[in-house]
């Protein structure tokens, strides 16, 4: 399962008050594609399946589907704020290559 650091679950959480809907979660996600291979996904959904695995952090649910979880063991989402390469980034040990934009890895 991946690892979230209080930075990107305490964004994460101001977000979701944003949606001011209890049933969201942040989804995080692997999806065949993007330039080398596999993409990041992450969104707000309130579906949940059998295979999904959960978790909470600083009060934000994260769910990962079964598949994804496999891709994303020992991998960390951060959130950075600042001028230089602001947003949310994944750390993931398992891409053994990435693109040069950080979006997609194989």
């Amino acid at each position: 399962m991946i690892t979230v650091t209080d930075n990107a679950a305490s964004k994460v959480k101001e977000l979701l008050a944003e949606e001011d809907d209890a049933s969201l979660a942040l989804r995080v996600a692997v999806r065949p594609g993007g330039c080398s291979g596999f993409s990041y996904e992450m969104f707000f959904d309130g579906d949940r399946t059998d295979d999904d695995q959960t978790t909470e952090v600083g009060g934000v649910q994260v769910v990962v589907d079964a598949t994804s979880a496999d891709l994303l063991t020992g991998a960390t989402l951060d959130y950075k704020d600042g001028l230089q390469d602001p947003g949310f980034k994944i750390d993931n040990p398992n891409a053994q290559r990435s693109c040069g934009c950080g979006k997609s890895f194989s």
